[in-house]
């Protein structure tokens, strides 16, 4: 791994307060790839052998069962993935590939369990992320069930609007197909959700979305921080 790359990975907060020595240890045992987009990088149901961390690049993690898939998340810098799995030395409960060409570092997972026995600052980081993952998770079930599909996609373009500057064009981050996937509908869903979401002033082309009216959006979407605030 590159020393330019250290302090991306020092930063993450999984490992910003751990002891010098034992963040030395882990890095010396990891190894820094790059991979091309589309890659299958892990399969849900094997062995968790490591610890990811995207560096660059984004990776979609996503799950099959009766010969349907669906995305669960995509995983941009500088994050870490799927560290429960690790932590309990349990199989992937998600496949992973990635979505564009991507420089990930892979740490061996018996060498983060040494770590966390070890390190009680790391532990606790650990303790830190897998609560910010459950609360996640809850947030994601209320939304699911607790709205429809065009309220879900109302709150999701205001949320990629936000991060965008709040400058009324929105540029989706994913392909449709994804997006759909994202927030728990087929494609063709979608494609009726944003039909329905014309009179509140979205316009879709291609790739970009404008919104002329966000508060008309906001009165149908109706934002709620307990579900739609990524960082509490």
């Amino acid at each position: 791994m590159r020393s330019s790359d250290l302090p991306a990975v020092r930063a993450l907060g999984l490992f910003r307060s751990m002891a010098e020595a034992s963040f030395e240890d882990l890095v010396q045992a990891a190894y820094l790839q790059t991979f091309p987009a589309q890659l299958d990088l892990i399969a849900e149901g094997d062995p968790a052998d490591f610890l990811y961390v995207v560096m660059e690049g984004c990776v979609e993690l996503f799950a099959h069962a009766n010969g349907r898939e669906t995305t669960m998340a995509m995983v941009r810098p500088v994050n870490a993935f799927i560290l429960a799995a690790v932590l309990k030395d349990a199989v992937y409960l998600m496949s992973a590939r990635t979505a564009h060409k991507s420089r990930i570092l892979l740490i061996p997972s018996e060498n983060v369990r040494e770590a966390f026995a070890r390190d009680d600052a790391f532990a606790r980081a650990i303790v830190v992320e897998l609560a910010n993952s459950y609360r996640t998770v809850v947030k994601e079930q209320k939304d699911l069930k607790l709205r429809t599909a065009v309220e879900r996609l109302a709150n999701r373009l205001l949320r990629y609007d936000a991060e965008q500057g709040a400058h009324g064009t929105v540029t989706l981050p994913h392909d449709k197909r994804t997006i759909a996937s994202l927030i728990g509908m087929t494609p063709e869903n979608l494609s009726r959700a944003f039909n329905t979401l014309k009179p509140y002033g979205v316009e879709v082309t291609g790739p970009t979305v404008t919104i002329a009216d966000a508060a008309a959006l906001a009165k149908l979407a109706q934002p709620n921080p307990l579900i739609d605030d990524e960082t509490s």
